[in-house]
Order: C-alpha cells, then structure tokens, then sequence
C-alpha cells in the first residue's frame, strides 16, 4: 500500500470540487505550489551533496568549475554507483509500480505510485548528487506529478481531471526548473496531456505560475538559463536554422540510440545489474577529471554568458564528452533524464556550428551565441520532444521574438526528422525497449480496456470438418451466411468455409470440406485488445476471425468480424477526442 492511500477529503469537499469545472484550478494551483516546493527542495539536496562530496565552496555550481580534486572526481560517482546499485536490488521487492507521468496518462487514467515515485525522485537525487551525468527534470515530474495524482485521488475525480492534474503538476515542476512557466505549461500539453484543449488552459497555466513563484521564492540561485543580449537575425538565418536543425536530429537519435546500446552492451558482457552504475560512475570520474562541467545536469556549465567564451576546442570537447557521460550514466542504470543535458549538448553544437560556418564562409558573419539558442532547442526537440515547450524555453531565456521565429524553423526540421527515421522521443523510446507502444500522453488506455471479448458475437453457426460438402450446401444455403466455422472431432477450430465459395459450380460435390477450409491457425483471444484484433485482421488478411478460448484448446466461443472491430475502435476514439475536447 502507498503512501497516502486510502486518503479522502470530506465528502462535502469532494462534491464542490467535482461539481465546478473551474474548482479544478483550485487544484491545480496546490498542484502547482506542491511542485515548486518538490523542485526547490530537490535542488537544495544535490547543492548540499555536491558541497560535501565535492569539497566545493557554498555558492558554488559542480558543474560550473573548471577543475576538481582527481580524487573526489572519480571516487565520488564510482563508490555513489555501487551504492545505488546495491540499494536498488534491496528495494526492488517493496518498490511499488513506478509509473512515468506519460505512462499514467497514456495508460492509467492518470493514477501513479507514491511510493514509486517517492523512490525515482530519491534515485534521481543521488545519482545527480554523486555526479553522474543525468538530469534532474525527470525526478521533478516524477514527484510531482505523483503528488498531483494522490490530491486527484483523494477528491475521486474524474479520470478526464486526474489526467489533467498529472499535467499540473508536471508544468509546475518544468516550470519551476527552468524559470519559464509558459515552456512549463506547453511541456505538460505535449508530453504528458497530449493534447490542447480550452477548458484546460486555465489550470495548466495557473499550475505552472505557482511552480515558477514557489520555486523562485524558495531559490536564492538563479533558476534557468542564463543569456546575454542577442545579435540580430536575418532572413538567411532562417534556411541555416534548418539545416543545424537537420544535424541536431542526427546527433539526438545517436544520442538515444546510444543509451539502449550501452544498456545492451553491458548486459552482454555479463555485468551484474546492481554494479552496472558503480563501472558507469568509473568511467564519468575519469572523464570528469578532464573536466568537471560534464558532470550532473549541466545547470552551471549552461550559464551561456560564460560558456560562449570558451575556446572552440574547449567547447568541441565539452560536447563530446558530455554526450559520453550522459550516454554511459543512463546506459549503466543512474536514475535522471537528458533534458538539461541535450539543451546544453545542444547550446555547444549550435555555438561551434556557427563558429565552423564563419570559419568556412566569412561573409555570413553568422552570430555564435543565437545559434547556440538555435542549437538547444534544437537538440532538445529532438530528444525530449515539445517543440513548443523548446521555442518557450528559447523566448523566455532571451526575449527575443524574432530568435524564437528562427529557433521555431530549426525545432520544426529536427522535430520531423527524428519522427520520420526513428519515431521516438526518449521517454517514449524507453518504454519501446521494455514492449510499450505508447508514443505519448495521449489517452490510449481505454483502447485496453476494449477486449476481444466485449467485441464478439456468440452465436457462430459450426460444421464438422467430416461434413459432406452436398450436406453443408443444404444446411447453409447461399445468402444465409458469409462463413461457417468448421470443428473436429474435438471441438477444435480447424479453419473457416466460404459459404459462396462452397456453393461455386467449379467445386465438385466430392470435395472433402477439409480442402475448402480457410484461415487454418489463425484466430483470436478473448483478452485480447482491441488494436491487438485489427493487428490480427491486417496480418491474415482476413475479414473475420474465430475466438477461442485458448490456443491449446481452441475451442469456439465466438466470432468477430474486421467491421465491427473498427467501427467499435472508431466510436471509441470518437468519445475520447469529444472528452478531450470538451464536447461533452
């Protein structure tokens, strides 16, 4: 049992909640103060590990300083992974079921785990705290997301409410994260709602403005990104854009491929799970001691008044290490995310992109620190997806409107790209590897919910595969009937007759029904869903199917035709949009 189940509010309460469309902004204001409160707290942790495991002064960013003691550098994120290896092969039986704020959405109605997500947010803690190369933005969400479901709980709304609450809570913390509570408000519309509607603006947006105030005022530090004034933008800006934004694309996917490779990798060599962090906190101690701003999130490498003034080979190598890092911390199992890292990854392509083009052609006189706008919105659209979360975080770090024109070309190519060669944001292309096909927020769960079962008809007319083809002609006449089951003498499915083709002059009488049967071995179960059915139809190119009751015994208990599944998928689909929409 989870922490805060079983807990309600009055009834009195719940009632005028659930009674008000606008109470819900009620909700999402708590919501939304709950996450800044999540996000300024979790912050303040790592500060305080990094202040003591690091040896740094108070004040002080890990990955703002140029160097570190060797020492702490390696020994640090190494000893940090064994104990998070070892601690989380000792919670695993007690950990509860860990629930992305996506997959809740997408699957759940929008319920989620306390105790799971109490556990990721402690992970992510620790693995950000010991250095390793991952952000803090999936544990925000994480938590608050949480707690925004346990208060959806506590008043049983609606799953509609529930789902839009999770989105509260995630704006809050996006947020809050990143001083920007317009990206916060369209990172919870397109990742974790998946969808836009009217009656949801006002709570989103309140949620994410509570997020960003509580952060802020709990936050001495700076929150966000840091930029100095940018240069003009030209119309030829806009043509460049797109082609860093096609190369952003490239380096995203090799960046997410690169995680589940390293994952595979280390499964095949034979390394324990438990000590796949500690091998992966060695190899971020050793690249750290080259330089100590690949480590963490990237918060203080990505102040960019500072960072633009690094020499290109300063920067070139920043970039490739930090995209090791990353890639080995998330491959060998430390808990966090790639969004403030593919920003900063990004921030640093885009910088020596422009600085390679002037080098190349003098006359473009292209300005460095707007591509480096360019090239973290960029790369972040491609990873974590949003390309409006991305053009918020590009207007508000720099309140340029026209920059944000030329940030939305780039955002746009590198966004269609990576949907056209690998159809995956991170997230999503984590729950890929593990069997999901959830490619977002958007409410897929009551497609489950739809069974094979609550689809079929019960009444299929049966004939023995012994039946004379003369016998069967008279017992199922043209017109009675499209296609009769055929059964052994066990009662088993053994293929489907054509009653027209049956009836066809160019059949002789003497032929054993056995040679008409169609659709030998192909047939469908009572659990299974919905998409699983009409996957099943395109696959043996079949307008209707048996259902059994198991592949072993394949008995017939029914029969369900293509039509009818799809017409039942589109009536479905039909009533989610309408509630998505607000049209009901």
């Amino acid at each position: 049992m989870s922490a805060f189940s079983g807990f309600e509010v009055p009834h009195r309460l719940r009632a005028f909640i659930r009674a008000r469309e606008s109470s819900i902004i009620l909700l999402a204001a708590l919501a939304g103060g709950l996450a800044g409160l999540v996000v300024a707290g979790m912050g303040a942790v790592v500060s305080f590990m990094h202040l003591h495991f690091f040896g740094l002064e108070a004040g002080e960013r890990l990955s703002a300083r140029g160097s570190i003691d060797p020492v702490y550098a390696f020994l640090v994120p190494c000893l940090g992974g064994l104990v998070l290896g070892l601690a989380t092969r000792t919670i695993s039986r007690w950990r509860g079921t860990e629930v992305d704020p996506i997959e809740a959405n997408a699957l759940h109605g929008g319920r989620m785990s306390m105790r799971g997500s109490l556990i990721v947010a402690a992970q992510t803690i620790w693995s950000s705290g010991v250095g390793a190369s991952v952000g803090l933005e999936a544990g925000y969400t994480q938590l608050s997301s949480g707690l925004a479901s346990k208060i959806g709980e506590a008043f049983r709304l609606r799953r509609s409410d529930m789902r839009l609450l999770v989105g509260c809570g995630a704006a809050g913390a996006i947020a809050g994260a990143f001083g920007a509570p317009l990206a916060g408000a369209f990172y919870a519309f397109e990742l974790i709602i998946g969808s836009y509607a009217v009656g949801s603006l006002a709570p989103v947006g309140i949620a994410a403005l509570f997020g960003y105030f509580t952060a802020a005022a709990f936050t001495p530090d700076h929150l966000g990104i840091e930029a100095g004034q940018m240069a003009t933008i030209g119309f030829r800006d806009l043509a460049i854009a797109g082609g860093f934004g096609l190369l952003a694309a490239f380096f995203g996917i090799g960046l997410m491929r690169g995680v589940a490779a390293c994952e595979l990798l280390l499964g095949r060599v034979g390394v324990r799970p438990w000590l796949r962090p500690m091998l992966g906190g060695a190899v971020v101690g050793l690249l750290a001691m080259i330089t100590p701003r690949i480590m963490s999130s990237g918060h203080g490498a990505l102040h960019l008044t500072t960072l633009f003034k690094l020499p290109v080979e300063t920067l070139l190598l920043l970039l490739l290490l930090k995209a090791i890092a990353a890639i080995v911390s998330l491959g060998s199992g430390f808990r966090g995310g790639l969004f403030f890292a593919s920003l900063l990854m990004g921030a640093l392509g885009g910088q020596l992109f422009a600085t390679a083009l002037n080098t190349m052609w003098p006359s473009l006189a292209l300005n460095p620190d707007a591509y480096a706008i360019i090239g973290m919105s960029a790369l972040a659209a491609s990873v974590i997806g949003g390309p409006l979360t991305m053009c918020f975080i590009a207007l508000e770090t720099t309140g340029d409107l026209w920059l944000t024109g030329t940030v939305l070309i780039a955002v746009i190519v590198s966004m269609q790209v990576t949907r056209e060669l690998f159809g995956y944001s991170f997230a999503t292309w984590r729950f890929h590897l593990r069997g999901e096909t959830i490619r977002g927020g958007a409410d897929v769960g009551w497609i489950r919910d739809l069974t094979v079962a609550q689809m079929m008809r019960a009444d299929v007319r049966t004939t023995s595969t012994e039946t004379p083809l003369p016998v069967f002609r008279e017992t199922f006449p043209l017109g009675s009937t499209n296609q009769v089951l055929a059964v052994d003498e066990d009662g088993r499915y053994a293929g489907m007759v054509m009653v027209a083709e049956a009836h066809s002059s160019e059949v002789p009488a003497v032929t054993p029904l056995k040679d008409l049967l169609r659709h030998k071995g192909e047939m469908l179960l009572q659990q299974m869903t919905a998409q699983e059915a009409i996957k099943a139809f395109e696959k043996f190119e079949a307008e209707a199917l048996p259902v059994v009751d198991s592949l072993e015994r394949a008995q017939v208990v029914g029969m369900l035709s293509e039509a009818h599944a799809l017409r039942r998928f589109s009536d479905a689909s039909e009533r989610q949009r309408r509630a998505l929409t607000g049209e009901l």
